[in-house]
């Protein structure tokens, strides 16, 4: 190789190379960001207020919570109280809550409950004709519909309910839906009344629970009427669902149902010992009288 073209290949070389430098400064400045696009700014923490606004605050103070007073001493009932959302319980006299007794007219939330789901009735405004036959109740004494005779608890209406679910269907759904004891030997007609048919108030709540969730065995129009015509009162935001039951002998009282208050709901079941043929009602003002005292209701 002459020195000439030597020196003619090296100039050609240092000239590449040049051109491959300014190639590459030229193409890393294209993909470097511009120095005027702002950056992100870093996410700001929520304050102090902003997150206590997001925290529900429980109307309930569940420590200090206590019914006491309103019994005349603690073997004379028990009473219970479940926020729905949290599972918080309160239970006055665990042993009561925890004892069977006969369901009496609260039994007539499950009878409503199995009678539309089995066919026995169609809807709420289904009619049973009255027979004639005179009851102290006046009334009891004229045609009813599954829901005024849950308004006013008329029992021939849900006696003849319960012969028309029967009771293969009937002792079925009791299993299905684990209502107390299950024992409907009692009769077909009579076996919650003061008979067979056991429940604890915890159990009632259990229950209540799992209407008010939608979540027992039933079609979900069903408990939706079936919650509608236990609605007793609605007031602002606040709505009372209940039921009343009652013996005389012996004298005892049932008062059981929900409070949904704003976004909150609530269930409650007194039992409690009475007096003559008002034991229900007893029960029914003494449970009032608590929930206003704790301002679920006004």
């Amino acid at each position: 190789m002459s020195i000439v073209s030597a020196h003619a290949k090296g100039k050609k070389f240092l000239i590449s190379m040049l051109v491959v430098a300014l190639t590459g400064a030229c193409s890393n400045a294209s993909n470097a960001p511009s120095s005027t696009e702002p950056e992100p700014a870093a996410e700001k923490p929520p304050s102090v207020t902003e997150q206590n606004q997001t925290i529900e605050q429980d109307p309930i103070s569940w420590d200090t919570l206590d019914v006491s007073s309103f019994f005349m001493q603690e073997s004379n009932g028990t009473f219970i109280l479940r926020d729905v959302k949290t599972q918080q319980t309160y239970v006055f006299n665990e042993e009561r809550a925890k004892t069977r007794q006969p369901p009496q007219s609260t039994f007539k939330i499950a009878n409503a409950l199995i009678g539309l789901q089995t066919g026995a009735v169609e809807n709420e405004n289904a009619v049973k004709r009255w027979d004639g036959r005179k009851w102290s109740r006046s009334s009891w004494n004229h045609d009813h519909t599954l829901e005024s005779a849950m308004r006013d608890s008329v029992l021939w209406y849900y006696q003849a309910m319960a012969r028309d679910i029967g009771k293969k269907q009937m002792q079925e759904w009791l299993g299905k839906i684990d209502y107390g004891n299950k024992d409907i030997s009692g009769g077909i007609d009579r076996f919650w009344n003061n008979s067979t048919l056991r429940i604890t108030p915890m159990e009632e709540v259990d229950f209540l629970g799992k209407l008010v969730d939608e979540t027992l065995p039933f079609d979900k129009d069903v408990m939706q009427t079936v919650k509608r015509i236990i609605l007793l009162e609605e007031s602002g935001d606040t709505k009372l669902y209940g039921k009343t039951g009652g013996s005389i002998k012996p004298p005892f009282g049932w008062f059981v149902g929900f409070v949904v208050k704003k976004d909150r709901t609530y269930i409650y079941a007194t039992n409690m010992d009475g007096t003559g043929s008002t034991a229900n009602q007893q029960a029914k003002e003494t449970t009032l009288r608590i929930l206003k005292s704790i301002e679920l209701l006004e």
